[in-house]
């Protein structure tokens, strides 16, 4: 159909096959009034449809400012449309991933001339893209541009060839060119792809070095972790915070910086601050020496730290004492409570670790000192230094790796095998053979231990002294201990993680074993398992065939 309009899209003429079509109206009307739809496709493009029948109509503007619009009845030509629009998607979705692909891709006709390349080709040559556009390969090659051309080899073999050269820059690269063959199995165009190998050599050194690197984490983890299952029968450490915390000291035994210890009285601040020494270089040049600042009055402590010169007071040797400052250079000087040390101490012990000297009391002459600081506290610094009554400064100088030792409450899986070593040690010092039954076990296990360690250890060597029997049991425990209620073997009220409570059933399940069966194979089969693994068990948890 033939349609003509005013330049006002008004109707001017149509021919019959528009009459018939689309009936007698005004001709003041529009040409889009007389269609059920009227889209703009492109610019000189409109579908269109009425009474259900699809159109396409092209435009086209005549001299006189009228426009001229030609129409198809064709459903096909909207379906071609539409596959024109996909081809148009497809490839733009294609040229999206040439173009940012990280490899170079370099694509050539029958007879060698560039077509295409994307911007990757710029970052592995360092030459523009649009420099090889419509350059035959040959010519590339002869321009030292290309060291060879695959593309050549790959007309010549019809089938994919790689190689290997420098580029323009001497960089590495890969190179490997594939044919694309017609309908007819002739060749038509060559796609090459091009990998610098510079940056995968520099990415697999990495990555060799980061292994090697690994392995050497691997290797000190191991050698750590030996070191602490070597720490000896007499140090026990089984909570997972503990072997952070020993791990962490292992570490920094050989750094300088300046360690405080917190942690509640009786949690093994001290057995810490000796295995930071004994695994320092300073225990092969100098002495690990350990003073309480709580247990002694400001006077006596100073001179204790310092020294004091010949006739400094009434009463002191006339030539004079080494201070513990002195007795400890090129070693550790252990300072437990800390915080209860006097102002005025607080101000020299300042001066010592920001000078790293020491003058004795009653002395005029300075002397440099090599000592490490380790220094303990059962209090909050902070908030001493909040309430004015620790310097600010000192409390810098000392926090600069600070480490907190959880309770025992708090590593309660520790609590039995301390009871076990305390009472070993006991029997070896007072030649006696205790025993502890499981009533008391429990008792122990679910007991809060303000006292912390220390606490644990003096209980049990005080029942292993005051008893004659050698079994101890709840009946020999101190009036202040004895339970109120009956106490069940590990069992408590505060909810334990996944591997305590995986350890409370096992070590459960393995007593109620003991005491039922006559040997580990009867227990292997009851508790369905094999019998090395109920001697190593029965060990770990240091249960005996009843």
């Amino acid at each position: 159909m033939y349609i003509e309009t005013f330049d006002n899209q008004q109707i001017l003429t149509m021919n019959e096959e528009a009459r018939r079509m689309l009936g007698d109206k005004k001709k003041s009307l529009k040409i889009q009034d007389y269609f059920d739809h009227w889209n703009v496709c492109e610019e000189s493009m409109i579908s269109a449809a009425v009474d259900g029948i699809e159109m396409i109509f092209l435009m086209a503007k005549k001299t006189d400012g009228t426009h001229a619009y030609a129409g198809i009845v064709s459903g096909e030509l909207d379906s071609l449309t539409m596959k024109v629009r996909e081809m148009e998607r497809l490839n733009r979705h294609l040229d999206a991933v040439i173009e940012n692909s990280y490899d170079g891709i370099y694509i050539t006709d029958k007879n060698g001339i560039t077509l295409r390349t994307n911007s990757a080709i710029e970052r592995i040559t360092n030459i523009p893209k649009e420099y090889y556009i419509n350059k035959r390969t040959e010519d590339l090659v002869k321009r030292g541009i290309l060291e060879d051309s695959v593309t050549k080899k790959v007309l010549e073999k019809k089938r994919t060839v790689s190689v290997m050269q420098l580029n323009y820059l001497g960089r590495e690269t890969l190179l490997t060119g594939n044919p694309v063959f017609n309908d007819e199995g002739e060749i038509e165009s060559v796609v090459t792809n091009i990998r610098d190998l510079s940056d995968l050599n520099q990415l697999h050194k990495a990555l060799q070095e980061a292994n090697e690197l690994n392995q050497d984490y691997r290797k000190e983890i191991e050698r750590l972790r030996d070191h602490l299952a070597q720490l000896g029968d007499w140090t026990i450490i089984k909570a997972d915070r503990m072997i952070k915390i020993y791990e962490m000291a292992a570490r920094i035994a050989n750094a300088d910086a300046t360690v405080i210890l917190y942690g509640e009285t009786g949690v093994g601040k001290d057995v810490l601050a000796k295995y930071l020494y004994q695994r320092s270089e300073r225990s092969k040049s100098g002495k690990y020496i350990k003073i309480n600042c709580g247990a002694l009055p400001s006077e006596l402590l100073e001179s204790e730290l310092f020294g004091y010169a010949g006739g400094a007071f009434t009463g002191a040797n006339k030539s004079g004492k080494q201070g513990l400052f002195e007795m400890a250079d090129k070693g550790v000087l252990f300072l437990d409570e800390v915080g209860e040390m006097s102002m005025a101490l607080q101000v020299k012990l300042l001066r010592v670790l920001q000078d790293k000297e020491i003058q004795r009391v009653g002395g005029t002459v300075a002397k440099k000192v090599d000592v490490r600081i380790i220094a303990a506290t059962n209090r909050d610094l902070r908030k001493m230094v909040d309430k004015g009554e620790f310097r600010e400064d000192l409390f810098y100088r000392l926090n600069v790796v600070p480490i907190t030792i959880p309770p025992l409450r708090e590593r309660r899986e520790e609590i039995l095998p301390l009871a076990d070593l305390s009472l070993r040690q006991c029997n070896e010092k007072y030649g006696t053979y205790k025993q502890l039954n499981k009533d008391l076990k429990a008792f122990l296990y679910q007991y809060s231990w303000p006292g912390n360690i220390r606490e644990l250890a003096n209980l049990i060597e005080r029942i292993t002294l005051l008893h004659m029997d050698d079994v101890l049991g709840l009946e020999h425990l101190p009036a202040e201990y004895q339970p109120a209620a009956p106490i069940e073997l590990h069992k408590e009220t505060a909810v334990h993680s996944l591997k305590e409570a995986a350890e409370l059933a096992e070590r459960k399940a393995l007593s109620l074993a003991a005491e039922k069966y006559h040997s580990t194979y009867e227990m292997a089969e009851a508790l369905q398992t094999s019998q090395p693994t109920i001697v190593r068990k029965l060990k770990k948890y240091k249960i005996e065939l009843g």
